[in-house]
């Protein structure tokens, strides 16, 4: 046989071997995807079948820890499948033997990938434990929110029928098409937040605002938020707009800054007093979606474990914002989204400036949450002190009213374990006797039976002379007033308070005792509490007459006297405006705005004539 077909016959077999040798490592490789229920994504970084830009490329992924074991599996079975046989080629022969080394060389990329998703800030300490805590809930599992009950849209469709819902969004649909008519449709789309649902017609969010991280306290993650430059420069114009006023250049700032949280806010606010609540409540979601925007990447306050502490100036926009936002949800029949609001709220911060405290038994009793207000009383901050508060006292009797109805079945040692609705409410009457007075009054209860409970000393007042006790108790009976409309509830009432007053007959000195424990819960002479405004926890939205509404003030505390019309301009109102000598046109716009004043009948025009000369008394 010739040299030259000798070769042939090897080169021959050679290729055959390969060919087989190939399909075995195809089936193998086939048979372990198939047969391997779970696969450890971390074991793919000791292949030494990928080159070194494949590697950093797998690095990338360690970004966003929650996904890492998806993107592993998919991106190994993809890598090797396709080239294997080009890389296995090369590198079959070494690979035994180069399998401790690439273990190692692949240890400590990861362990620096690992150890750069640490929060490491210039003023950080070496609290090293801290750090580790990173990713775990730090606050009581009560307060972690459910993101698929913040949706609005959601909870009106179980209310109302999907049909319903349809229809009204398809109204708005063409409402907003043809707000957008005769300009050309941008392509944009927002992107999807947690709080709201963010409106196509809204402008692009423009990163004015940001938020950074501070600290790790207490395994509570702090942050803050951040002004940019232009930020900045919208609130100077802002700050001018408001020390003359001028709801008309609030409302301009928001031409070049349309996420400027404070004029959106204030524009939201009289919107609201002239009755136009829907436009009050695009604007709320606006800011909300703003402040979401901004949120840092390791900030995660579904789970309860965050805190945005109001004390910075920054941040005090997202506590109005969202208080304003669940009175909206209130008022829209989401009492489900409302809770979940409310509950963020009292994560967020736990020196609650909005009051959120007081709202919560009425958003869990609206929404029929009974069984987690009440693990809610029990466990938040472990005390067991919020049924001193008149909310939580009245409002645990009734959630345990509800919960004896649904839980007729259960073993009669279950049911001695607590305490009865009607001990309950016997408690909250003995403790907080004046909100029968204020609920007779509010409500209102008209039935004779009332009448002479009333006539009972124990009953007969109204104030109790602790001031921050006797605002609590306003600020009950403003927002829990329609829960008492109920015939059941106002009969548990009134067999409580009967028993309250026959026991009172046998054993005075209880009412010594009770008043006792009031002033214990309660021995501040102050208002603690005088920062919270009863009209803030109404159920009904405060409206005023575009008369009243030209001082028009950004401060809250400035709407009790918008209640009331304007006397003398001189007690420190803005004096009318004058039309005299002025451009005709100029005045017919001006008097389209509601907040312009020009006096009554023609004193401005008669003062400018005996100013220019021309008295009554040439005629």
């Amino acid at each position: 046989m010739s040299g030259r077909l000798l070769k042939k016959v090897l080169k021959e077999q050679e290729e055959d071997q390969r060919i087989e040798s190939d399909h075995e490592e195809e089936e193998e490789e086939a048979q372990q995807l198939n047969g391997k229920a779970s696969i450890n994504p971390f074991d793919l970084l000791n292949d030494d079948d990928h080159d070194l830009d494949h590697q950093e490329d797998e690095s990338e992924t360690f970004d966003e820890p929650s996904i890492v074991p998806q993107l592993k599996t998919k991106v190994g079975g993809v890598v090797s499948t396709s080239n294997q046989k080009s890389k296995k080629k090369k590198k079959k022969k070494g690979k035994e033997v180069s399998s401790s080394s690439s273990t190692s060389n692949v240890e400590k990329p990861l362990d620096a990938i690992l150890e750069s998703l640490s929060l490491d800030t210039p003023g950080k300490s070496a609290d090293t434990k801290d750090c580790d805590n990173l990713g775990k809930p730090c606050a009581p599992s009560t307060l972690q929110v459910d993101p698929k009950f913040l949706n609005a849209e959601n909870e009106m469709r179980r209310i109302f029928g999907s049909k319903v819902v349809r229809s009204f969004e398809k109204h708005e649909r063409s409402g907003s098409s043809r707000m957008a008519r005769g300009g050309r449709r941008s392509a944009y789309i927002p992107r999807k937040t947690i709080l709201i649902t963010p409106s196509e017609h809204w402008p692009r969010w423009d990163g004015s605002l940001s938020m950074e991280f501070l600290h790790v306290s207490e395994g509570y993650h702090h942050f803050r938020y951040v002004h940019s430059s232009s930020y900045r420069q919208a609130q100077s114009e802002f700050e001018a707009a408001k020390a003359i006023h001028d709801i008309n250049a609030i409302a301009s700032v928001l031409l070049y800054h349309p996420y400027h949280l404070d004029s959106l806010i204030t524009v939201a606010e009289y919107y609201k007093f002239t009755g136009e609540h829907q436009m009050s409540a695009e604007l709320i979601s606006k800011c909300l979606y703003a402040l979401e925007c901004a949120w840092n990447p390791m900030f995660t306050p579904l789970q309860g474990n965050c805190q945005v502490k109001y004390s910075y100036e920054t941040n005090k926009p997202l506590f109005t914002v969202l208080f304003t936002h669940m009175k909206n949800m209130d008022m829209r029949g989401c009492h489900r989204c409302a809770l979940e609001v409310c509950k963020l709220l009292l994560s967020l911060d736990s020196d609650d400036p909005m009051g959120a405290m007081f709202c919560v038994d009425y958003f869990s009793l609206r929404s029929m949450e009974y069984a987690w207000l009440e693990r809610f009383s029990e466990e938040y901050k472990s005390d067991n002190s919020l049924w001193l508060f008149p909310n939580f006292s009245y409002s645990l009797a009734i959630c345990r009213s509800y919960l004896e109805k649904e839980e007729p079945s259960k073993d009669a040692l279950v049911k001695t374990a607590k305490a009865t609705s009607t001990d309950l409410m016997k408690q909250a009457l003995m403790l907080h006797p004046s909100v029968l007075n204020k609920l007779v009054d509010k409500v209102p209860l008209k039935d004779k039976v009332w009448a002479d409970i009333l006539k009972n000393a124990f009953f007969r007042a109204d104030q109790v002379g602790i001031p921050s006790l006797d605002h609590l108790i306003n600020i009950y009976v403003e927002r829990n007033s329609l829960i008492w409309r109920l015939p059941e509830l106002q009969n548990l009432l009134r067999d409580a308070a009967q028993l309250v007053i026959e026991r009172l007959r046998h054993n005075s000195s209880d009412k010594k005792d009770w008043a006792c424990v009031r002033k214990e819960a309660f021995s501040s002479e102050k208002n603690e509490y005088a920062h919270l405004l009863v009209s803030d926890f109404a159920s009904s939205a405060p409206s005023a007459p575009p008369e009243v509404l030209q001082h028009f003030m950004l401060d809250p505390r400035m709407r009790d006297a918008a209640q009331h019309p304007v006397g003398d301009p001189m007690e420190g109102g803005h004096a009318p405006r004058n039309v005299a000598n002025r451009n005709t046109l100029a005045v017919l716009l001006e008097s389209m705005l509601p907040w312009v004043h020009y006096g009554d009948g023609d004193g401005g025009v008669e003062e400018e004539n005996q100013l220019n000369g021309h008295g009554a008394g040439n005629d």
